[in-house]
């Protein structure tokens, strides 16, 4: 098959050095963006007086044909085609005859790529951020469900304080929603034309940029036409956004993981969302979670080689820059079945809230509240933190637990200590008085959720 670029050359390549050059099989998903585009550029030609108003009409009329005719299956994208482009243009050309080598005109492969992957992505960031907001709001209701619910929480993966396992939910909640605000960001510095940028160096036509892009929706045009055909920059932010997200999904999968051990037995997840064991009968997998976990470490990897792959690249375009695709096509694909595998995990977790209770129970994460009943009947905060500090030693010692320690033998240790104490050292009470902002107290659960339903309600 003749190449569309032969003339230099005879454009007569092997049959191995086609295979290695071809784009086709990945960047074929980008057909209607890159038809759509081509549609608008025929309407600016016009125009323009480029090319004739019916010249344009017969344009659309057949592109818009055979993006039917492809999305019905009628047409099939021709795997030996160099890439999209190319085969968009040669389906054109053999239907519509020589005006469809004219829809080419003032543009070159190199915007016009730039521009489909630029459309495409900002497509496929919308599409993430309704599934963020849909695990957010998953979440959320979790939260609010379990908000009286008490659970140790940690620090250094030991017991540290009672807290209510829907502000833990909740901390997840405010992840995603940076990561919602930082999508809408990249795709506001995505949101920027280079159609018209032509190779690298603009065209002696006289265009209309503006008309261009407002046809496509875009806000801005690129102002220099070197940065507008070689940058790269939304792809490398994309993938580091995705990256974020998937690092809070894995951080996520671990905790579910761990709670829904037998060691732990927190949780547990619906049969819909595990898997079992050849040959152990008693397993249940928490198989998505740990699936999550390993494909963060893929999204990394798309997110290192388009950092790689840039970092060394001159002005404009380069052959090289094929390789932003597979990896950015890659983590969108990847972030998007994680977060609707776990949209649909996290909405049908039961949560085991006895479990949770007595694992707090046990773990003297109430004595930091025991330091403050000493400070706030006038012991110094680091008086009473060694006194508390002695107090846990001699119940482990003891197999005691500082609710149940006879109110005698607390005197042993300071008179200061009076009846009142359990009332302060009860978990109820140790969660319930953290009302601080953004505390594990009901009502700044209550807030922190008020709150993240009024970010995702805009």
């Amino acid at each position: 098959m003749a190449k569309m670029w032969a003339g230099r050359t005879a454009g007569d390549t092997s049959k191995i050095a086609d295979e290695f050059n071809s784009s086709i099989g990945f960047d074929s998903r980008m057909y209607k963006e890159d038809i759509t585009g081509s549609i608008a550029h025929a309407k600016m030609l016009a125009k323009q007086g480029i090319i004739a108003q019916s010249e344009a009409e017969t344009l659309c009329d057949a592109l818009a044909g055979i993006l039917d005719d492809i999305a019905s299956g009628k047409l099939l994208i021709d795997k030996n085609a160099e890439d999209i482009h190319m085969f968009v243009e040669e389906v054109l050309t053999a239907r519509v005859g020589d005006v469809g080598k004219k829809l080419h005109t003032a543009r070159s492969r190199n915007d016009q790529v730039a521009l489909d992957l630029r459309v495409y992505l900002m497509n496929r960031v919308d599409e993430l951020s309704e599934r963020v907001y849909s695990l957010i709001a998953a979440l959320t209701d979790q939260a609010e469900q379990h908000k009286t619910v008490i659970m140790p929480g940690y620090t250094h993966l030991q017991r540290a304080q009672p807290i209510m396992f829907g502000h833990h939910l909740m901390a997840y909640a405010m992840m995603l929603l940076r990561d919602a605000d930082r999508m809408a960001d990249c795709k506001r510095r995505m949101n920027v034309s280079p159609i018209g940028c032509c190779a690298l160096a603009g065209t002696t036509y006289d265009t209309d940029r503006y008309f261009e892009a407002e046809q496509l929706g875009f806000d801005e045009i690129a102002m220099n036409s070197l940065d507008g055909v070689s940058d790269r920059d939304f792809v490398v932010e994309l993938l580091s956004v995705i990256s974020i997200l998937m690092m809070h999904l894995s951080r996520l999968s671990e905790e579910i993981i761990l709670w829904s051990s037998w060691e732990f037995g927190f949780v547990e997840l619906s049969d819909a969302y595990t898997t079992g064991s050849s040959i152990m009968p008693q397993k249940k997998n928490s198989d998505m979670a740990e699936l999550v976990r390993g494909k963060t470490g893929r999204v990394y990897g798309d997110l290192m080689a388009a950092l790689t792959m840039l970092k060394g690249l001159p002005l404009a375009y380069n052959k090289d820059m094929q390789e932003d695709k597979e990896g950015v096509f890659d983590a969108v694909d990847t972030a998007k079945m994680s977060l609707e595998v776990f949209i649909g995990m996290i909405s049908t977790m039961k949560v085991k809230a006895d479990n949770m209770k007595k694992a707090a129970q046990r773990g003297f994460i109430n004595a930091t509240d025991l330091a403050d009943y000493l400070t706030k009947k006038g012991m110094p905060f680091r008086s009473a933190y060694k006194i508390s500090g002695s107090i846990v030693a001699y119940c482990i010692e003891n197999g005691q637990v500082l609710e149940t320690l006879p109110l005698e033998t607390y005197k042993e240790f300071s008179d200061i200590f009076e009846e009142d104490l359990y009332e302060d050292i009860d978990l109820d009470t140790c969660v319930n008085k953290r009302n601080s902002v953004g505390g594990t107290s009901v009502q700044s659960i209550e807030s922190q959720i008020n709150y993240v339903r009024r970010k995702c309600n805009g």
